[in-house]
């Protein structure tokens, strides 16, 4: 796993921990940011065998 990948999953944590705690706060931009990271994250994953179609 890369370094990025590594700080984005931290970061991706943090948010949703935060988020977590405060569930009524405005998190528009927040939950923007977990979109983007989830989307880095999983186009560095590798392809599970059998999974391409």
């Amino acid at each position: 796993m890369s370094d990025h990948v590594v700080q984005w999953n931290k970061e991706l944590r943090l948010l949703l921990d935060q988020m977590q705690a405060r569930p009524s706060a405005d998190w528009t931009a927040e939950r923007e940011r977990v979109r983007v990271l989830t989307g880095l994250i999983a186009a560095r994953q590798p392809v599970a065998a059998g999974a391409q179609g």
